[in-house]
C-alpha cells in the first residue's frame, strides 16, 4: 500500500519514529480493528485508532446517547443525545480522518453473530460495561483465534490486559465465570471519574496500534491496573489456567453463549 503526499504529512510523526516508519504506517493503514462498545472506553480508543490511520474500524453498540454519557464518552456531543452511539461515534471518526473506513454494527452483539463479526477484523477491543459481554467477547476471540484487549473501569480504578492466541492467558484464566447478577456495583451505582476512561481507552488503542504495526511488548500474561487517586500503575502477572474451559488443552466451551445480562463493576 502506497502512501500519498497527504498520508505522509498526516502521519509524519509516526513515520519519523524508527519503530514505526513507513512500513509500520502501511501496516496500520491495512489493519482492521473492531471496537465493541462505543462508550467511555470505546470513544477514546476508536478516536485514537482513527487518528493513527487504522484503515478499517468497526463500531458495535446497541445503545443510544444519553446525557449522563457525556461526562466521559467523548465521541458524542450534546447534539447527539437520543441518537444511536454507532452513528454518532462513526461520524466523529469520519470527521477526524476521512481516510478511515468506519463500519457500523448497531445492536447488542450476541452469541449468534459474534463469530462472524470478529472474523472480519485483525484485533478486537472490549469496551463493554457488563460481565456477560466480556465473557462472550473472550470466548468468541479465543475460539476464533483473534487477539483482543480487555479493559474495565469503576470509580478511580481501571485495568486492562491483552490476549494473544496461543501465547498467554485469556479472560477466563482471570475470572472463571460471570459473577451473579447485582453482585458487583455498576458505574451507574458506584460512579466513575470521566478522565479515567480516556486513560484506559487510550492504552487499549496503544495495544492495538502496537499489534498492527508489529512493535513493542503487549500486555499478554499481564494485568495492568491503575489507581487514579494515587496515580499508581501496578502490573500483575497472570498465568494460564491449566483447566481453562475455553483456552485450555481440553476445552469444554466450543461455541460462545449468551449469559444473563448484569452490570459490571469494571465497565465503562
Amino acid at each position: 500500500m502506497g502512501l500519498s503526499d497527504g498520508d505522509l504529512e498526516r502521519y509524519s510523526r509516526h513515520i519519523i519514529l524508527r519503530e514505526i516508519g513507513v512500513g509500520g504506517q502501511r501496516r496500520l493503514l491495512a489493519g482492521k480493528v473492531l471496537v465493541i462498545g462505543a462508550g467511555g472506553l470505546g470513544s477514546p480508543a476508536a478516536m485514537y485508532l482513527a487518528a493513527a490511520g487504522v484503515g478499517e474500524i468497526g463500531l458495535a453498540d446497541g445503545d443510544e446517547v444519553d446525557l449522563s454519557n457525556l461526562q466521559r464518552q467523548i465521541a458524542h456531543s450534546t447534539a447527539d443525545i437520543g441518537r444511536p452511539k454507532v452513528q454518532s461515534a462513526a461520524e466523529t471518526l469520519e470527521a477526524l480522518n476521512p481516510g478511515v473506513r468506519v463500519n457500523r454494527h448497531p445492536g447488542r452483539v450476541t452469541a449468534a453473530d459474534i463469530l462472524d463479526l470478529v472474523a472480519r477484523y485483525d484485533f478486537v477491543l472490549d469496551g463493554t460495561d457488563n460481565f456477560p459481554a466480556k465473557f462472550l467477547i473472550n470466548d468468541a476471540c479465543v475460539i476464533a483465534g483473534k487477539p483482543f484487549s480487555h479493559a474495565g473501569i469503576i470509580r478511580f480504578r481501571g485495568q486492562l490486559t491483552t490476549y494473544l492466541p496461543g501465547r498467554g492467558p485469556c479472560y477466563r484464566c482471570l475470572f472463571v465465570q460471570p459473577p451473579p447478577p447485582e453482585a458487583v456495583p455498576s458505574c451507574r451505582q458506584a460512579g466513575v471519574v470521566g478522565a479515567l476512561a480516556g486513560v484506559i481507552g487510550c492504552l487499549q488503542a496503544l495495544e492495538a496500534i502496537k499489534f498492527l504495526a508489529g512493535l513493542g511488548g503487549l500486555l499478554c500474561g499481564r494485568l495492568l491496573t491503575f489507581d487514579a487517586l494515587s496515580m499508581a500503575f501496578r502490573e500483575i502477572r497472570v498465568p494460564v489456567r491449566e483447566n481453562c474451559a475455553v483456552c485450555g488443552p481440553d476445552p469444554t466451551i466450543l461455541r460462545p453463549s449468551d449469559h444473563e445480562m448484569a452490570a459490571c463493576g469494571l465497565g465503562e
